[in-house]
């Protein structure tokens, strides 16, 4: 979940509506983690609500940078399913930029964590990261969340795939 480089272009990662554009994403869940035994996915879209940047160094990206974002999830009809809350802290700076991110899904009968690196904000290209575990009907939950960006402009958009296993 790697937010921001340049807030001037409307952010990035989950740094995506401050304008409500309605969003298609397919969400499909067939059923609790813990009681199918099967696989199961999840589709959302990421609607960035609120992103923070504390820079070590104002005006470049550097080691030991923190992001803090909140992101609104919307399902296929552009309905508000859940949130993401995150942390990102910057583990290497410059042109070729590293994260590592901690981010709580909060979903319709629990919680999932999921944790992992993003690398080169500037491509803005896809991602995966581990789920470490859940709540609720997520409890004990493993598999992972690959991220897409579907949009830059105005602002980013991200459609997660939650792969429950």
């Amino acid at each position: 979940m790697r937010p921001i480089r340049a807030a001037c272009l409307g952010t990035a990662t989950l740094v995506t509506l401050l304008a409500c554009t309605p969003v298609a994403a397919a969400a499909t869940d067939t059923g609790s983690a813990q009681t199918r035994g099967k696989a199961r996915i999840i589709t959302v879209l990421a609607e960035v609500q609120q992103l923070t940047r504390f820079p070590v160094t104002p005006g470049s990206v550097s080691q030991g940078d923190q992001v803090v974002v909140r992101s609104d999830l919307f399902d296929e009809a552009h309905n508000k399913v859940g949130e993401t809350h995150g942390t990102c802290t910057t583990t290497r700076g410059g042109a070729d930029e590293a994260e590592q991110c901690v981010v709580t899904y909060t979903l319709p009968g629990g919680q999932l964590t999921v944790q992992g690196m993003y690398f080169n904000y500037v491509d803005q290209g896809p991602f995966d990261n581990a789920i470490t575990g859940g709540t609720g009907k997520y409890d004990k939950a493993r598999g992972s969340v690959h991220a897409d960006t579907i949009a830059t402009d105005p602002k980013v958009v991200r459609r997660f795939t939650i792969h429950l296993v």
